[in-house]
């Protein structure tokens, strides 16, 4: 007869994918109720360890764990894809912002200089060492970068949630504050880029995932190549590059290659999750571009509105195209498997 307490240890683990469940489902229940008295199961209930410890393994059967289907082998790689180019987008932005800086201040005039370092200075000094920290802070990208890719996965979440968090500053300010709606999305959909970066480097890279890879380019020149990028399209267009419009540049660009390198050599990148990855990371990319272009079309010159328009179409449309490329290159075999 089924106990109460086989009932809910079975609903708990409704969680795991009807493929694992069917392999191991029974003897999971065995282990669970040995040694537990009958007469006491209808009284107990699974204790909270077992089932985070169920809910983590449900995460890693989903996210490609070793024996598991093709639908969820191609989730799990296009996850870890996502993580990683999304970390590399974050880390090549905040080096850029930080090197074209230091460009600047070193041709600067003397006031333009002290107006800049006036947010570190002048206010004592715990809040210069808390906006110099708010300012370093963010490089933490580049070394969860590097240790993801050197398969430190410990390390690179650790350095991910640091950099992540003065993400979270500009939207606790605007919190209660009276502020508009544009005023509070730009900021809202800045940091949860930023989360949603770390939680997929969590999700997708567990303990049995494969070690992270770069598809088509090596680790080293992806970063400076990223970078030289990001400076150029920012040195180029110094009127239309705010926050955002490198990484919309880096996206296009990557999409842009990719898509070329598919349609010249289709059987070396014939698999869906990378152009799955680099849509979602264009659409990532796209939402703050839109928020950015709602908040200043009122005031912008028109050339500004143009241009951002502009450059959120072609990420846009470039983000579709992949999406579509992906999901043709899933066979029936992934999408019923």
């Amino acid at each position: 007869m089924t106990t109460v307490l086989e009932q809910r240890y079975r609903t708990v683990l409704r969680l795991l994918p009807s493929y694992y469940r069917t392999e191991r489902e029974e003897e999971m229940v065995e282990a669970y109720l040995h040694g537990i008295d009958e007469q006491d199961r209808d009284e107990m209930r699974p204790a909270l360890g077992e089932m985070a410890s169920i809910a983590a393994l449900a995460l890693r059967a989903r996210m490609g764990a070793a024996g598991a289907p093709a639908r969820y082998a191609t989730l799990g790689a296009t996850v870890r894809l996502f993580a990683m180019l999304s970390v590399l987008l974050h880390a090549a932005s905040e080096l850029t912002v930080r090197v074209l800086f230091f460009a600047w201040f070193q041709g600067a005039h003397a006031p333009g200089r002290e107006l800049s370092l006036g947010g570190f200075t002048g206010h004592g000094a715990l809040p210069g060492l808390y906006q110099a920290a708010l300012w370093l802070l963010p490089l933490a990208w580049t070394v969860a970068y590097l240790a993801l890719l050197r398969d430190h996965r410990r390390t690179a979440f650790v350095f991910a949630v640091v950099a992540a968090l003065p993400a979270l500053l500009p939207f606790t300010q605007y919190a209660g504050d009276g502020q508009d709606t544009a005023a509070v999305a730009l900021p809202l959909a800045t940091a949860l880029f930023s989360w949603l970066t770390v939680l997929t480097l969590c999700c997708g890279f567990h303990c049995d995932a494969p070690p992270a890879r770069l598809p088509l380019v090596s680790t080293g020149p992806a970063l400076m190549g990223t970078c030289v990028l990001m400076g150029a399209s920012t040195v180029m267009w110094p009127r239309v590059a705010d926050a955002g419009w490198a990484d919309g540049s880096a996206f296009i660009a990557a999409a842009a290659v990719y898509l070329v390198v598919r349609r010249r050599s289709p059987k070396h990148v014939a698999d869906p999750a990378l152009p799955l990855a680099l849509a979602a990371l264009g659409l990532a990319v796209l939402v703050p571009r839109i928020l950015i272009l709602a908040s200043s079309a009122q005031n912008a010159p028109g050339s500004l509105i143009a241009a951002f328009t502009v450059q959120a179409g072609i990420i846009a449309l470039l983000a579709t195209a992949l999406a579509a490329t992906g999901t043709r290159s899933l066979t029936p075999r992934f999408r019923t498997g």
